[in-house]
């Protein structure tokens, strides 16, 4: 076991488990907001709520005091939804000890800055090094020990191959990467090709549709992302390409679920009204236009999950505007 204390922030799917999987390798505190929530993980080795059925390790603690998760923390993760980020990071700094790692799991923008997650730690927990885990990684099936690949970001190398031992734990393998802003913006605008991908999916359309908006899906995403000032090769890889495949096709993802949602007729408010867990997607497609915008990218499949998103048309417009977009040469946008 590593001598790093690891607090990990959020009791969500993803959280969870990242707290249970880095127990292998460090003591891990949990920091969760719902006092039921902490109960079940320190008594009775669950979360029945966000992961049914899987059972915790043992050595898990958890705690609602954000103060007793942080103060002694060598590493801080942060699995916090993106538009409360903020509020709980400023609770962290008042207990963080200088100099001390804080990695983003978070795959979604604040919307009224259009900042990245590592954006707002720099801002906040300045002198802090900053990073993020992400890929193609759906909680439940990493739970039930089946192998999954993750990339952990960040720019200082000595720190992040550090990282890399404590994240990385049996049949699930973590890689680095120097380009924090790729990784942790394929991450983000995958989600919105997702929806897209689900309102085909709850129209019914085809395995050969569903390929073709994954394809130019990531190639709107990575236009994106080279101009904010990614890698075009971090799209290709886990955080980018490995990614898109998996939350376009799971019937885990939850952005495909509200995509399949929208595209049999419901609308946001419905949708949102059913489910429990955040769909970052939904959430992120304003401040991701308002980037496209600002950058000066075309991205016509995420400007049309905007528009059924924000209720100016539905999916069954949409769809068929997405597959009405002109085509000209394939390394053209559009």
């Amino acid at each position: 076991m590593s001598e790093l204390n690891v607090a990990v922030l959020g009791g969500g799917s993803w959280g969870t488990t990242v707290a249970a999987l880095t127990t292998r390798n460090a003591p891990v505190t949990i920091w969760a907001r719902n006092p039921a929530t902490v109960d079940e993980i320190n008594n009775a080795h669950r979360n029945q709520t966000y992961l049914p059925d899987a059972v915790l390790p043992e050595s898990l603690r958890a705690t609602n005091d954000i103060g007793e998760a942080v103060a002694n923390a060598d590493v801080v993760v942060m699995g916090i939804p993106s538009q409360n980020f903020r509020s709980v990071l400023l609770e962290v700094k008042k207990h963080l000890r200088a100099w001390v790692p804080v990695v983003s799991l978070t795959k979604g923008l604040e919307l009224d800055t259009r900042m990245r997650m590592t954006e707002i730690i720099s801002e906040i927990l300045p002198g802090h090094p900053v990073g993020v885990l992400t890929g193609p990684n759906l909680a439940r099936e990493i739970m039930a020990g089946q192998a999954a690949a993750s990339v952990i970001a960040m720019n200082d190398g000595t720190i992040v191959r550090a990282l890399q031992k404590i994240f990385k734990s049996g049949l699930f393998r973590v890689y680095t990467n120097p380009d924090v802003i790729g990784c942790e913006l394929g991450g983000v605008l995958k989600n919105i090709i997702a929806i897209a991908v689900g309102m085909g999916d709850g129209q019914g359309a085809g395995d050969n549709t569903r390929a073709a908006l994954i394809t130019r899906g990531l190639a709107e995403v990575t236009r994106l992302g080279v101009a904010m000032g990614g890698r075009a090769e971090t799209f290709a890889g886990l955080a980018g390409m490995g990614d898109m495949i998996a939350t376009c096709t799971s019937a885990q993802s939850r952005n495909r679920h509200v995509g399949i949602q929208l595209g049999k007729g419901k609308t946001m408010e419905q949708i949102a009204d059913e489910m429990f867990m955040v769909a970052e997607g939904a959430k992120s497609a304003p401040a991701v236009m308002a980037l496209a915008e600002q950058y000066g990218i075309d991205m016509p499949i995420a400007r049309d999950v905007f528009r059924v998103v924000t209720g100016e048309t539905n999916a069954r417009g949409a769809y068929r505007g997405l597959l009405r977009t002109a085509a000209g040469a394939e390394s053209e946008p559009g």
